[in-house]
């Protein structure tokens, strides 16, 4: 009896230290019970790394967990991905949880009442289904088992092997060259892709996936590359007139890992812009402005480079720092208005007294006079298109791209 008491003892302790390091409370269901959901997996890429238990109704609680910001109390969680086994057939109510975030240290959720959730029986063919924010902070949702297994997503994912196999299809094309600039903590190639001409009269440069849980970027890039590579009237004259040069995947690691926000020494990628990156702790960063100063100092300065990011709410925003700037805001602004033109963006651009210190668009711009911006893509909602955020409308917003840089370079 005293060994069982010590078994038991031990079993307590182990969830009581689970619940310390996560916020998740113990399982509620004797170990024995037959449930519905036999297991969640993360045993695959860009899987979120979480905690997980059963109440005694059968509802799923997922914890996910955060990453940090280094030498601050600035934490994120904000990305899910995940695979539901069990019975087949089973309908099952999931809670989200841990999206008690903090930013600049102040709270903050990444989650709102028109958040959306994907779901995939195969992780490849995606559709979205219901959500509800809840008391605590929380998001429930109801899924049905099909074939005893269902991939639940934030977003239609981009993984590094997505990045991989369109590498593998453009690398033959004479009008593409793809450059290894650098590497990211862990040792992970850092890419940037050429599309075009390097001698043509103008240069823009695309940054995606700065934050990991954010693919929006990865999608367009990847819609704009394909569409620039078809051998068309449109694509011929847009490449005499610009060169694009891509970095599809700023932070790999936190991608790889299914993080949210920061890369793993716990730097924001978009972050402390306003003076030389640390190459030991942030080593995408110094990576890309080693690679930005090497094409100033050739001569090829890039006229316009635009951060992709993803949020609640979409935008382009247009930092204003203590520069020169009625020139950048006339090109701005007529940037905007082609976005309105030729895609289907519809959310505007940040007020004028819009400032967002060190981020890549303000620091670029005042360090290097470089035309920077950051444009966020709605991960809830398309308004232009009345329609959720998916991987086929953000490819074709990368293909209209093609006409938006034309009319910019061809424009006053």
């Amino acid at each position: 009896m005293h060994s069982d008491r010590k078994a038991v003892w031990a079993v307590s302790s182990a969830l009581c230290l689970i619940h310390a390091a996560t916020g998740a409370p113990p399982a509620t269901q004797p170990a024995s019970a037959p449930a519905d959901l036999a297991f969640i997996s993360t045993a695959f890429e860009n899987a979120s790394p979480l905690q997980w238990s059963v109440d005694a109704d059968g509802t799923v609680h997922v914890y996910l967990s955060y990453d940090y910001e280094r030498n601050s109390p600035n934490r994120a969680a904000g990305h899910w991905f995940f695979q539901l086994q069990g019975r087949s057939g089973a309908e099952l109510t999931v809670v989200l949880h841990n999206f008690d975030n903090v930013w600049n240290g102040r709270p903050g959720s990444p989650i709102s009442k028109k958040t959306a959730c994907f779901v995939s029986a195969d992780g490849r063919t995606w559709t979205t289904t219901p959500t509800e924010k809840i008391e605590g902070n929380a998001l429930r949702f109801r899924v049905k088992l099909e074939g005893g297994s269902l991939f639940v997503a934030r977003l239609e994912p981009y993984r590094i092997s997505d990045l991989d196999r369109l590498i593998a299809e453009i690398r033959p094309n004479p009008l593409v060259e793809i450059t290894t600039i650098g590497k990211t903590v862990e040792g992970r190639d850092l890419e940037v892709i050429r599309v075009g001409k390097p001698d043509a009269p103008h240069r823009v440069v695309l940054r995606a996936r700065a934050h990991a849980w954010e693919p929006g970027g990865n999608w367009v890039a990847q819609g704009l590359i394909r569409a620039l590579l078809v051998d068309d009237a449109l694509s011929r004259r847009c490449l005499e007139r610009y060169c694009l040069y891509v970095m599809p995947m700023a932070n790999k690691d936190g991608v790889a890992r299914g993080w949210t926000r920061f890369n793993l020494l716990g730097k924001d990628l978009n972050r402390n812009w306003d003076k030389p990156p640390d190459p030991r702790l942030a080593p995408e960063n110094h990576a890309l402005e080693t690679w930005l100063k090497g094409m100033i100092d050739r001569g090829r300065r890039p006229d316009l480079l635009i951060d992709f990011h993803n949020d609640e709410g979409g935008g382009l925003h247009i930092s204003r720092p203590n520069v020169k700037l009625d020139a950048h805001l006339a090109r701005m602004a007529r940037l905007e208005q082609l976005l309105r033109k030729h895609t289907w963006f519809t959310e505007g651009s940040s007020g004028s007294s819009f400032r967002n210190p060190g981020s890549i668009g303000e620091g670029l711009l005042e360090r290097f006079g470089i035309d920077a911006c950051v444009l966020e893509f709605n991960a809830n909602w398309i308004a232009g298109l009345k329609q959720p955020a998916t991987a086929a409308a953000w490819q074709q917003f990368g293909k209209d791209l093609r006409e938006v840089f034309l009319g910019f370079f061809e424009g006053p």
